[in-house]
């Protein structure tokens, strides 16, 4: 969708330039933790989730030592710390699906209810929002002199969705065949720089309103940036203007 971004886009390019921070590296620590515990241990190879956070741990160049050190502390904290999902409104209108990974249930909730009331949107009940989006396999490949070309091989390859981006092209699937589809695609001599699994929107929310954007963009950021949150999902689709 040519001059269409959504947010999850546009909260990649912004993850890839604050790659360094500290804030990053604590936040994979805690999705390590959650990945241990969900997962059935701390073995990469048996564990398909924390295989998935160890890709993203060096695709942010989060130190060897840091997420030697992640694993092995999980064990011992992987029962203090839970997921816990809120769903609500942001400006505009939007819908919002925030994932979070904390030791204190309470506190999060309050804090994540105050960034919603402060942007003049609100917290939602259970399925408020959620049934306006579904899992999905995301992959993001590296883009090559010819990405149309590219589209057109995933295609063949049988994947669901494709999408060009600035920083390369999206790539979805069913969310059990996230793991063969990156294993395929990687044999095939795509480069994928990014697999996990994702919340799409079923439908979008489109905005063409600068004052309007930056309303949105700045509570989803700041929802992100909270230190207990790990994934922000929204079908606001902010039009170039």
């Amino acid at each position: 969708m040519s001059g269409h971004s959504h947010y999850a886009t546009i909260k990649r390019e912004k993850e890839a330039n604050d790659a360094a921070r500290g804030k990053t590296f604590s936040k994979l620590a805690k999705e390590i933790a959650i990945a241990v515990k969900t997962g059935g241990g701390g073995d990469p190879d048996s564990n398909f989730k924390l295989r998935m956070v160890m890709d993203k741990a060096r695709e942010v160049n989060m130190p060897k030592d840091n997420v030697e050190r992640a694993i092995a502390h999980a064990t011992s904290t992987a029962e203090a710390i839970e997921e816990v999902s809120y769903e609500g409104f942001g400006p505009s209108g939007v819908a919002v699906m925030v994932v979070a990974a904390t030791d204190n249930r309470n506190r999060t909730a309050q804090e994540i209810k105050n960034i919603f009331d402060r942007a003049g949107g609100r917290l939602g009940g259970p399925g408020s929002v959620s049934f306006n989006f579904e899992n999905k396999g995301f992959l993001l490949v590296e883009k090559d002199a010819d990405p149309e070309s590219q589209m057109l091989k995933l295609i063949d390859l049988g994947v669901e969705d494709v999408n060009e981006t600035p920083d390369g092209i999206e790539v979805y699937v069913q969310p059990d065949k996230l793991s063969q589809t990156k294993k395929s695609l990687e044999e095939t001599g795509f480069k994928v720089t990014s697999a996990e699994i994702s919340m799409e929107a079923k439908s979008y929310q489109t905005i063409s309103d600068p004052k309007e954007a930056s309303k949105v963009m700045s509570f989803l950021d700041l929802l992100n940036d909270h230190d207990d949150v790990q994934q922000v999902y929204s079908n606001a689709d902010i039009v170039n203007v």
